[in-house]
């Protein structure tokens, strides 16, 4: 048999990249930068908990175990559509050539009124709410609120890098916030803090600290497009946020809302809330690598709206769609074969939890990654209320398992699992039906760009519900054994399928380019 070559790489060496090339071009633009900075938060929030969980008794590690649960529940809940309404309206607006300062004005006046009326009520009743929630401790009432607020303010900015494509500027704010809540997790392990205010601290500063030295990318990104254009009226973003707002409330509140539940229903075994968040966190893996791809997604599919190209918007949602059913079940099964294992060492977390329990809440991980997938599709296309709905149903049926009569470490994770997988399904008929359904005239209504976009409306033609598993399916078992079908042409080129050509002010045209205009599936202005 002939010897290879000196130097020559293995075949499968080269197989293997040339996979992992045609995969990453299946992913949205500016996947991979804001994955970096997700990646570096990600880390942030285990060495956050191992270095609080190995400092503080069990008692205050379950308050910080709470505090932890709400700042990522209802102030992403919260502040979180801010930043999606942000992205959507700055890309339309891009795409319009129009500036994006009246939609940054706007979006900050409402952040702030939300913010005040959330804290308000948290100051009056802080004391009830301490005795409840923290063992008594009202710091944590006020360390609670200063989290919000950071969210507040990081939301909105985030929403004008992603809305004005600046993903490397977008990228390093989370990894500026992930780095310092690193560094100070260690600093305050280290000089044997024992009290749980500075750990909860560290949910507030460094966001503001990332905020505040991004702030300029910030300015340039929205002067760059452009501190004028027409106003934006207030029904707008309101239409979309009272819409939305609840429905992110919901989303968050089931994937969080377990510990809480445990929490409030046997407020006395401390040594399952404490595993419990720490065994969430680890089957929550693949959601933080998800996080990645939200802004981008959103992104994406707002530009895709904006512009009437239906055949993008489609094929971007698919794709998407499919790489996060494969890594949501490759996280699942690397945590129920490892966590069991993992969490005590990790952590230091009390050793109580079995294989099952990482089963119930990776399946509620996979089915919620993909229910937002959804969600952002039927938002992009002007079904704010249809993904409320959604949320809504999937929820009660949370609460119902929760409230049945099955041993309480079982219930609340099966209900994890059965409200994720019902909103999933649902959104799944919706996004399909309003495909399929509705007039072009809706993804132009989306963005407020009815008197901007020209061209007449015409029908979507898409597959029924299984091509939403069936088609990515097939693409990813392209991106394995050779270029996606269709993209050839774009990978080549350097560019993505259905890739957004260059923006010049009067004429704008989302372009796939390696099959041209399609007829029906474009408009331009």
């Amino acid at each position: 048999m002939a010897e290879p070559p000196a130097g020559a790489r293995p075949r499968g060496v080269a197989t293997a990249r040339r996979a992992l090339a045609n995969a990453t071009a299946l992913l949205p633009p500016g996947t991979a930068l804001v994955g970096a900075g997700t990646a570096v938060l990600g880390l942030a929030s285990y060495v956050q908990l191992a270095a609080a969980g190995r400092s503080l008794t069990a008692a205050r590690m379950a308050g910080v175990s709470v505090l932890w649960t709400l700042v990522f529940s209802v102030g992403l809940g919260l502040f979180f559509p801010v930043e999606q309404e942000v992205t959507r309206l700055v890309a339309a607006r891009v795409v319009a050539g129009q500036g994006v300062g009246p939609v940054v004005r706007r979006a900050a006046a409402a952040s702030l009124t939300q913010l005040a009326a959330v804290c308000l009520p948290l100051a009056l009743l802080a004391r009830p709410l301490a005795d409840r929630l923290f063992d008594g401790d009202t710091a944590l009432v006020g360390a609670l609120c200063g989290a919000f607020a950071a969210l507040s303010v990081a939301h909105v900015t985030r929403g004008v890098l992603a809305g004005a494509g600046a993903f490397t500027a977008y990228g390093a704010q989370l990894a500026l916030d992930g780095l310092l809540r690193v560094a100070g997790s260690l600093a305050l392990a280290a000089a044997g803090v024992h009290r749980p205010l500075p750990y909860a601290a560290l949910l507030t500063l460094p966001t503001l600290v990332s905020v505040a030295v991004t702030l300029p990318r910030v300015r340039s990104a929205a002067r760059r497009r452009g501190s004028g254009g027409p106003a934006l009226p207030w029904r707008e973003l309101r239409a979309g946020l009272l819409a939305l707002v609840p429905a992110t409330l919901l989303a968050q509140l089931l994937v969080n809302v377990s510990v809480i539940s445990v929490k409030l229903l046997a407020p006395q075994d401390t040594a399952f809330v404490t595993a419990l968040l720490s065994a969430v966190v680890l089957a929550r893996v693949p959601l933080f690598v998800f996080g990645s791809l939200q802004a981008s997604l959103l992104s994406g599919l707002s530009t895709a709206a904006a512009a009437g190209d239906t055949a993008a918007h489609r094929r971007l949602l698919l794709r998407t769609a499919g790489l996060t059913a494969l890594l949501g079940g490759t996280g699942g099964l690397a945590a129920v074969a490892l966590g069991p294992w993992l969490v005590p060492r990790l952590f230091g977390s009390p050793d109580v939890l079995r294989w099952t329990d990482f089963a119930w809440l990776s399946a509620g991980t996979l089915c919620y990654m993909l229910a937002s997938v959804l969600g952002q599709a039927l938002q992009t296309t002007g079904g704010h209320r249809r993904q409320l709905g959604a949320w809504t149903v999937g929820t009660a049926g949370l609460l119902a398992v929760t409230l049945s009569p099955i041993p309480i470490r079982d219930r609340v994770e099966a209900a994890y699992a059965a409200g994720a997988a019902i909103t999933a399904v649902m959104l799944s008929v919706r996004v399909t039906s309003r495909i399929r359904t509705q007039p072009l005239r809706h993804f132009r209504r989306q963005a407020g760009r009815t008197d901007t976009v020209s061209g007449s409306a015409a029908g979507i033609a898409a597959g029924p519900v299984t091509a939403l598993v069936t088609e990515p399916a097939a693409e990813l078992a392209d991106a394995v054994t050779g270029p996606v079908a269709g993209t050839a042409a774009d990978t080549a080129s350097g560019t993505a399928a259905g890739a957004v050509a260059d923006t010049v002010p009067g004429a704008i045209a989302v372009a796939d380019r390696s099959e041209g205009p399609r007829e029906g599936n474009r408009l331009t202005s």
